[in-house]
């Protein structure tokens, strides 16, 4: 587990210029336009619509007063059918603003649904192409604070900030050509509001949004201290640790709790502010309107005057409705940062053209392809110049040739491997923690590719190999098992997708799995969650080994595969794995000696080195570091 002073808080900058900032928003409205282009068309006609209806229920103040209120003060015998006419055809404009305004809300749960569908959708497509080396370096609970609190971050943004910014602009746009046909004066005066107003937005946006940023890293921060703290809980209470885990959790929920203070603390002003500014302005309005009336502004009459008034809220409240939004907009911007971020990383490159067939052999000898099974694989390599592909038969013989590596490259941890394993030979791994055992692993499957040196399967290099060729000829086994939510079957067919049930109830059987999953409470129907949880570790590495089995690879990678069972269970164990690695290139890692000693070769690492390598009995003799380690007295 991860300790608090061992987290990396932030692996971004928190400065960023604003040509980025502005980029990052124009992506995610650019990714949201790709698929609902008609969809925002028709939401900006619908806010058009309700903002036109909104006007003409303003102006209509202005007719109101000086066209039918004035005049029928100053009439002995007032007839309001004209009003009522009027006030009629008010309404239908108003009952149409309210259709534009419902079909506008609709339409854009549909995009924002749709378009949170394809993000996910993209990020786990994405995610699902990632090289190994990622998951080394982000911890889970990262990972999954992008999927949840980051998309839901952009949700928010374009669900609500999106609509509100295009009716702000809008409304802003025809409220200010109205204002100056009724007043030029009285326009100048909003006009400078405004401008103090957007200003005031801008500058306090600008200190808030490296607070947001914070906040979402402090986010990740609980979230992966959460998964560890629920992965580990056997390990906090085995130590009694209870204590030190909540003052830890309770010093990085702080840091959460301070950043998003400072966050809010800034943003949260912002709307007061400008409603202030707002009610001042109109203020204003009225001294400078009431000013001009008596100074016998000819122009400007009591109605224009009430009509501009309510304009100028009009033509605030868009600008104080942004501000309101500042909140979801700079989270947002940090949001899809973190999301696009993801969406960036570098896909795992594969530039391998050889691939792996289904094969069937001639009576000539010569390996013919073919659609079905046949327990026989071959390697099929393109033919160059339009000559035809090559078939080499599978047989599992792996070498590595001076074989460099390092996961950084300041920091090599292999140097000058050479191993050659002939087909049917079992090799076996040995040597102190950090050795270099599971990296050489790794290395054969291509999870990491190599500095230097050369690594071949049957004579060919691994990088010509297709990956998902290359790792559907090597079966893994591995000492961290995982099981997938779903039946005891579905996870032993995880190995191979077009097993059969009775392929997989053998498979069970060759590793002696067979007997604890009967006695399950639903046999091999048994619906497995949680990992797992409700089995022992012993019977999940079984069903791990089953899933090899199935699988039927001629490569076979056994890293500590026997390491959480008991020595009863061991022996049953290695007896179906005996027959599981008959006839296949294998490589076991593993602590407990015992299990190695009948392996063609035993290899000793130490600091990513071979120091010693031969059988059980050549090892013994020489006396070293194998000596040492068998017998366990010192050299």
């Amino acid at each position: 587990m991860r300790m608090p002073g061992m987290r990396q808080h932030n692996q971004m900058p928190i400065g960023e210029t604003q040509g980025k900032k502005r980029d990052i928003l124009l992506r995610l409205i650019k990714l949201v336009l790709k698929h609902y282009k008609f969809s925002l068309l028709t939401v900006a006609v619908c806010i058009i619509i309700t903002a036109v209806t909104t006007l003409a229920s303003t102006l209509f103040t202005r007719t109101l007063i000086d066209d039918y209120i004035v005049p029928l003060t100053q009439t002995a015998h007032p007839d309001f059918a004209p009003l009522a006419h009027t006030l009629f055809k008010l309404a239908a404009v108003l009952v149409v603003g309210v259709i534009c305004s419902y079909a506008h809300n609709r339409l854009m749960i549909n995009v924002t649904q749709g378009t949170m569908l394809r993000l996910r959708t993209d990020m786990f497509q994405h995610m699902e192409r990632l090289p190994i080396s990622y998951f080394d370096t982000h911890s889970h609970g990262e990972v999954m604070s992008t999927y949840t609190n980051d998309v839901d971050t952009l949700r928010q943004m374009i669900n609500q900030s999106m609509p509100q910014a295009l009716n702000s602009l809008i409304t802003i746009s025809i409220t200010m050509a109205s204002m100056v046909v009724l007043s030029v004066p009285l326009t100048l005066v909003s006009l400078v509001m405004a401008l103090i107003m957007a200003w005031t937005t801008t500058w306090l946006g600008k200190r808030s949004r490296r607070h947001f940023k914070v906040q979402q890293q402090r986010l990740a921060d609980v979230n992966g201290f959460i998964e560890e703290m629920m992965t580990g809980q056997k390990v906090v209470k085995v130590f009694c640790h209870e204590q030190e885990a909540i003052e830890q959790f309770e010093h990085i929920n702080e840091e959460l709790r301070g950043s998003t203070y400072n966050a809010n603390r800034i943003a949260n002003i912002v709307m007061p502010v400008n409603g202030n500014l707002g009610h001042l302005s109109y203020v204003l309005i009225g001294v400078v309107g009431a000013a001009l009336i008596l100074g016998g502004q000819v122009s400007l009459t009591l109605g224009t005057l009430v009509a501009f008034l309510t304009l100028n809220k009009s033509f605030a409240r868009p600008i104080a409705q942004v501000s309101q939004q500042i909140n979801s907009v700079l989270n947002a911007s940090v949001g899809a940062e973190r999301v696009f971020r993801l969406l960036d990383q570098e896909p795992e490159t594969d530039h391998g053209t050889v691939t792996l067939v289904n094969a069937m052999e001639a009576s000539n000898g010569v390996l013919i392809p073919v659609p079905h099974r046949t327990n026989m694989w071959a390697w099929r390599i393109p033919g160059q110049d339009s000559k035809k592909p090559q078939f080499v038969k599978v047989d599992g013989g792996v070498e590595m040739d001076m074989v460099d590596f390092g996961y950084t490259p300041d920091k090599q941890v292999l140097f000058d491997i050479m191993i050659h394993a002939m087909p049917d030979q079992k090799i076996a791994f040995v040597g102190g923690t950090g050795a270099g055992k599971t990296t050489i692993t790794n290395l054969i499957n291509r999870f990491y590719d190599i500095q230097d040196g050369r690594i071949t399967l049957d004579g060919i290099d691994v990088q010509d190999i297709s990956k998902p060729h290359l790792r559907r000829s090597l079966g893994m086994v591995l000492q961290e098992t995982h099981l997938f939510t779903g039946t005891v079957l579905d996870n032993i067919r995880y190995g191979r997708l077009d097993a059969t049930d009775q392929d997989c109830i053998e498979a069970a059987k060759l590793v002696n799995a067979d007997g604890f999953i009967r006695r399950l409470s639903n046999g091999y129907q048994t619906v497995l969650s949680g990992d797992g949880g409700n089995l022992s570790q012993g019977e999940r590495q079984l069903l791990a080994i089953a899933r090899a089995a199935v699988a039927d690879p001629p490569v076979l990678i056994l890293d500590e595969a026997t390491s959480s069972i008991d020595t009863h269970t061991e022996r049953l164990v290695q007896r179906g794995m005996d027959s599981l690695m008959k006839g296949r290139t294998t490589f076991v890692i593993a602590h407990r000696l015992s299990t190695v000693r009948n392996a063609d070769c035993i290899i000793v690492l130490e600091r990513g080195r071979i120091i010693e390598s031969g059988t059980h009995d050549e090892l013994l003799e020489l006396r070293g570091k194998y000596y040492q380690l068998y017998t366990g007295r010192d050299i």
